[in-house]
């Protein structure tokens, strides 16, 4: 017996949407376990918090980014950040899970001692001091990218005279009011901040190096505002919740089958936007639909922009930063006081923390994804990566209820360990998989550091929510593979396994 239990069952890292969302559904489904929630910024709302650019908005409807347990009420369903955030806020304040979170801590390493059964946490407070935690299990909700630094494409910005920024970095003083602004990016970062700028800067140019499919829908959402106001608030959610799933999974998978028609929809709702005259190949990109992520156009509000004059795209490669703008390889040269660089994000994986087992450091790209969930004979830790197809908060949801069933059953069975075991042997015979049939950069950039993907079940991250929802939800827990036991004698069988498998 150990001398005194672990500070808490369950340390949750991060205070964004995946961090909440555990924490929310371990009050419903595993109230008899404690739990903390570490963020290391000053407030809870992740992505929400941290990007303050122009007309930042949710880019997926919040009636599938929203919770399954908590209807959204708002009348948008495309959200600004606020909204969100007092989303967010309600719920932590409503279920009582603010008391648990402590900010201004930055987790910098975790290691699993398996005679403790438990993970010695490291953190980093604000002040730059060092405080320790330990825990039974580590549930990591950090996100996907990389909060400290931003992707750079290495841009030399020579005689370039004006200001720089990066999204992900916006600066509170920047004034852009009658500027020329030219916004390096064609993804939905930069969709969003060109027809937001645009409404106070001189004009806002989009610079792409290649074109981005876009789609437009209203930023209200009609259907799930008439059953709001006829139906019981719960019920006109998850009715307005399984529309949305099941036209995104249909709209995704016409994607995959019929390309082609999907793209003359797409070029038809433009063409009704910007008129019949509008530049065709400057919305054409060199791929299908939805092999990259779509870009989200809410009422219109870029096309609107550009037929008002106050926004163009153009298409073209930088030869060089001058005084005044950017030059582009064809001569041709783009007024600018100042430069948005939307060049995207640098992937992350497990938040950047150091972690190890009995001192030995974890390399997540020697292991597999286990139901999307956890990790191949990692024990007690479990990660939230989202969609890429859909909405993050739909993989959140059902991981959280996932591991709360895995919670609940250590209880009920007195064991302490859980690991998803794969030996050796069995792992010779894993057919191996593109882990994301994505071709966005950030998603190429950052394939090496990933985790290794099954081309089926249970050794996967799998992308498509209603398979699994199902799946996680129904399979039993005790699958052969899901491995339960306590610290010592008991755990023998297990240790052999995972040193076999080193």
């Amino acid at each position: 017996m150990l001398a005194s239990p672990p500070d808490f069952d369950v340390l949750i890292v991060g205070a964004g949407i995946s961090g909440i969302g555990m924490a929310a559904h371990m009050g419903m489904k595993a109230p008899h376990h404690s739990y903390c929630i570490v963020e290391r910024r000053d407030n809870l709302g992740g992505t929400w918090d941290l990007f303050r650019y122009p007309g930042i908005r949710s880019d997926s409807d919040m009636h599938t980014l929203g919770y399954d347990f908590e209807p959204w009420r708002h009348e948008k369903s495309i959200a600004d950040a606020p909204a969100i955030l007092e989303y967010l806020d309600r719920i932590v304040d409503e279920r009582g899970i603010r008391p648990h979170i402590r900010f201004g801590h930055k987790v910098l390493s975790a290691d699993f001692r398996s005679d403790e059964a438990r993970w010695h946490v490291e953190l980093e407070k604000a002040d730059g001091s060092r405080t320790h935690m330990t825990a039974n299990f580590l549930y990591l909700g950090a996100g996907y990218y990389d909060y400290d630094e931003p992707y750079d494409p290495g841009f030399d910005f020579g005689e370039f005279e004006g200001r720089v920024v990066h999204p992900q970095f916006w600066p509170e003083d920047l004034d852009y009011k009658g500027k020329q602004v030219v916004v390096i990016g064609s993804g939905a970062t930069a969709v969003t901040i060109v027809p937001s700028m645009a409404k106070d800067a001189g004009h806002v140019t989009m610079l792409q190096r290649t074109p981005t499919w876009m789609f437009a829908r209203p930023a209200k959402d009609r259907i799930a505002n008439f059953l709001r106001a006829i139906l019981p608030e719960k019920l006109a959610y998850r009715i307005t919740r399984f529309k949305n799933i099941k036209m995104q999974d249909l709209s995704f998978k016409m994607a995959r089958e019929k390309p082609e028609k999907v793209k003359q929809t797409l070029h038809k709702k433009i063409a009704a936007a910007l008129g019949p005259d509008y530049d065709k190949a400057a919305f054409t990109p060199p791929y299908n639909p939805w092999e990259q992520r779509l870009c989200l156009v809410p009422d219109d509000d870029l096309f609107r922009a550009i037929k008002a004059g106050k926004a163009s795209v153009v298409t073209g490669h930088i030869a060089r930063f001058e005084k005044g703008g950017v030059r582009l390889t064809d001569g041709r040269f783009l007024p600018a006081d100042i430069v948005v660089t939307a060049t995207g994000l640098k992937l992350a994986v497990a938040g950047k923390i150091a972690v190890s087992v009995d001192g030995e450091p974890v390399k997540f790209n020697e292991r597999f994804y286990y139901k999307g969930c956890m990790f191949s004979n990692l024990p007690n830790l479990a990660v939230v990566f989202g969609y890429l197809n859909a909405s993050w908060t739909l993989r959140a949801d059902i991981n959280s209820d996932y591991v709360c069933r895995v919670l609940e059953h250590m209880r009920a069975t007195g064991t302490s360990i859980v690991t998803p075991v794969l030996t050796p042997e069995e792992e010779a015979k894993i057919i191996e998989d593109d882990i994301f049939d994505f071709s966005s950069g950030y998603i190429q950039r950052g394939k090496a550091i990933m985790p290794k993907n099954s081309i089926s079940y249970p050794w996967r991250l799998n992308q498509e929510y209603l398979v699994d929802r199902k799946r996680m939800k129904e399979d039993p827990i005790l699958d052969g593979i899901l491995t339960f036991t306590r610290p010592g004698a008991n755990a023998q069988q297990v240790a052999e396994q995972l040193e076999a498998a080193e």
